[in-house]
């Protein structure tokens, strides 16, 4: 699917609001602009990292699962719509070739036949991409529910103050490597999916 990484990149952003920050207990000062002296103190002593959301996307052993499971169940579709769409072109390819030799009623009657068809097609293709949406939306909440529990554990048991993402193209133009726990983060994901995943098989 074209924009399923697009989508699952925006599913893991949201949730990565709340991360794990077990290395660095560095404070960061944060000065806004203007803020008052209740501001400027709420924002003082904040320990912060961030964690690439690209490698979150392509390591993470879920999104792996899911980006293969929506792209089987999209060819699967698409296979039964080729199959409908080339029978019914051949139907109108036979209209055509015999439509001389048909009366006006069997012509007319032949005609409208095939509208209906063409436009049970169209029918067929709207169910076939809901259901494909209503797939990837039920995969793309199992992915958010994972992430964000795991990381709301990692946040009480580190006292997390403040994670952010960060991926070429984002609003960030520099980030200091040593805040990097990128590694960190989706090596403790993917332990955890591993174990629910065999405690699944083992049942």
């Amino acid at each position: 699917m074209k924009n399923l990484s697009i989508i699952l990149n925006v599913i893991l952003l949201i949730a990565v609001g709340y991360l794990y920050i077990a290395h660095f207990s560095k404070n960061v000062e944060i000065k806004p602009a203007e803020a008052g002296d209740e501001n400027k103190e709420m924002f003082q002593n904040v320990s912060i990292a961030y964690i690439d959301s690209d490698s979150l996307l392509t390591k993470y052993e879920l999104t792996k699962e899911i980006e293969e499971k929506l792209a089987t169940k999209q060819e699967k579709f698409e296979k039964e719509y080729q199959n409908k769409a080339q029978g019914l072109q051949q139907e109108i390819s036979d209209f055509q070739r015999t439509a001389a030799n048909l009366t006006v009623a069997q012509g007319k009657a032949l005609e409208e036949s095939l509208m209906k068809k063409q436009q049970n097609l169209m029918r067929y293709q709207e169910s076939l991409t809901q259901q494909l949406r209503q797939e990837e939306a039920k995969l793309n909440e199992e992915l958010y529910n994972n992430v964000s529990e795991y990381l709301k554990e990692y946040g009480k048991k580190n006292n997390l103050e403040l994670v952010l993402t960060y991926s070429r193209g984002s609003g960030v133009l520099y980030a200091n490597e040593q805040l990097d726990i990128s590694n960190d983060v989706i090596k403790g994901l993917n332990e955890a999916y591993l174990s629910e995943k065999e405690e699944k098989t083992a049942e």
